[in-house]
């Protein structure tokens, strides 16, 4: 049966009747790759089942995280609620994060930003990664106002923490939003393009330029986890898109996990993998964005979380990066010669220096807070660069 036939007419809260209460299914989510069924509801999920079961625990919470996931529905309904239970990691010592929100969007424009109270906290020692689990009761998340008459809405969830999708209860009835035939924009990246210090899920640089280039977003950016991993070539490989970019080397050298011969060998693997689902698919490599400790110093990064403030440090040492150990422009410098190689036999195959979008001269006007990830404002800097530099080019021609 399908869920849009077990529909439930509920009392609102307040005692009148009303109420919609729809069953959260895959056909009202996008960007989740899929969806795991739970006690309570559903919970999203950025990478299939096999991919996970290969990945590491860090990778697995990432992929649960809902950068770029919304709730996508048709309604005439003036109110909406969704009942969710999140989970938020804190790190003991470190600045609290700021409350996660969910983005509202009515045909297609911010209509409206919200909260859920509640939810589970997950405290991190971050000297020894020592974890203690804090249960909280689900929440409620509330948008009113949203007018008369048939609309399309859309509910993007937080793209830090993981959200499971409880209920969503309207003051009409909802259908799935109709496939408005625009082309499918899939990237993966680093913590940047997961979201970082976004001032809200809509407002990561991905989204900003998925809205703006008018495509329909999957954001496979996994924050500390964009290493050139085979599963996630896979999974890149066999989902759906109209148009691909991989933004490469930020994590490579901040966890310091390959040399030079290694990373050239991944890249073209992971290339291979990739062009196996898509072998004509536009397709665009981005190399990293300006970050003056990882420049001319490898990895590992480390978290510096004197006078209460979190920033990074790169602790190699730039001597070692004659020897093979990956800077952010040894990586640059062989992201350029590999794309142009393969380019060759590969016309559908592009490349954008990542300085083009965020450089020296960024850096000096909106500098990175934390020494690696930019801030709202940077977000859609990097985003209008995108927009102008990739979805006006040749790369994302039809």
């Amino acid at each position: 049966m399908d869920d849009f036939d077990d529909l439930r007419r509920d009392p609102a809260p307040d005692g009148t009747p009303g109420w919609t209460t729809t069953p959260v299914g895959p056909e009202l989510l996008r960007g989740a790759l899929e969806v795991e069924r739970t006690a309570r509801g559903v919970l999203p999920y950025r990478l299939p089942a096999r991919a996970r079961r290969q990945a590491p625990a860090d990778l697995v919470e990432v992929a649960a995280q809902p950068a770029g996931v919304r709730l996508a529905f048709r309604t005439r309904a003036t109110a909406v609620e969704l009942d969710v239970l999140a989970t938020t990691t804190v790190h003991r010592g470190a600045p609290t994060p700021p409350d996660a929100v969910y983005d509202l969007l009515v045909d297609g424009r911010p209509a409206g930003r919200a909260c859920a109270d509640g939810g589970t906290v997950r405290t991190v020692d971050v000297t020894t990664w020592a974890e203690v689990l804090t249960p909280g009761p689900p929440g409620t998340v509330r948008f009113a106002g949203l007018g008369e008459g048939m609309k399309d809405v859309e509910i993007w969830l937080p793209y830090r923490g993981t959200h499971e999708l409880i209920a969503l209860r309207t003051d009409a009835p909802v259908e799935p939003a109709p496939d408005a035939g625009r082309r499918v924009w899939l990237h993966h990246g680093s913590s940047i393009s997961h979201g970082s210090t976004a001032d809200g899920p809509t407002g990561t640089w991905p989204a900003l330029a998925a809205a703006r280039a008018g495509v329909e977003l999957v954001n496979l950016g996994f924050s500390g986890n964009a290493l050139l991993d085979p599963f996630t070539a896979r999974t890149l490989r066999d989902t759906p898109a109209d148009l691909i970019s991989l933004k490469i080397g930020i994590n490579l050298v901040n966890h310091d996990v390959m040399r030079l011969r290694a990373f050239t060998a991944a890249v073209h693997g992971f290339l291979d993998t990739v062009r196996e689902g898509h072998p004509t698919t536009p397709l665009l490599v981005v190399s990293p964005l300006y970050c003056p400790i990882h420049e001319d110093t490898p990895g590992p990064a480390a978290a510096d979380l004197r006078d209460g403030r979190l920033r990074f440090r790169a602790l190699g040492d730039p001597a070692e990066a004659a020897h093979g150990r990956l800077t952010l422009r040894v990586v640059r410098d062989e992201l350029a010669r590999v794309t142009a190689a393969r380019a060759t036999d590969d016309p559908h195959l592009h490349h954008l220096d990542g300085r083009a979008l965020y450089g020296e001269a960024d850096h000096g006007e909106l500098p990175l807070p934390d020494a690696l990830h930019p801030d709202a404002a940077g977000h859609h800097r990097i985003a209008e660069r995108f927009a102008e530099h990739a979805f006006g080019s040749a790369w994302a021609a039809r």
